[in-house]
């Protein structure tokens, strides 16, 4: 696409109640609520969450399907998942180094969309 430059993706998680997931992303995971839309009362919810530069919207609209996976880079992936276990928060598993370079963990919200997070291994 001559002239098109792509700067930021957000990807859009399907969950079945924005209070609930908001309390896990924002109290576990240490994201900030951005912003929240809702057409009318009674209508389904949009909230935009952020933890750094990565940005997430979650919504529980049908138009996605929950059991997604996303992966975020991370700095110091050790210390998020000590940071996560402190908040009482579980680990899927990790974090461990892998065959591909990099250290991963990865935790799961509670409708199955699952976030993993991996920092890039320095080579020795």
């Amino acid at each position: 696409m001559a002239g098109s430059h792509l700067r930021l993706s957000v990807p859009i998680l399907r969950v079945r109640s924005v209070r609930e997931s908001e309390a896990f992303y924002c109290g576990l995971l240490g994201f900030t609520r951005n912003w929240e839309h809702q057409h009318e009362p009674g209508r389904p919810r949009v909230v935009s969450l952020s933890r750094g530069e990565a940005t997430l919207f979650l919504t529980e609209h049908d138009e996605c399907t929950a059991g997604a996976l996303v992966y975020c880079y991370v700095d110091g992936v050790d210390a998020l998942a000590a940071e996560i276990r402190t908040a009482g928060g579980t680990l899927d598993w990790g974090p461990r180094d892998q065959p591909w370079g990099m250290r991963e963990c990865q935790v799961r919200d509670c409708d199955g969309n699952r976030l993993r997070f991996g920092q890039r291994l320095t080579s020795a």
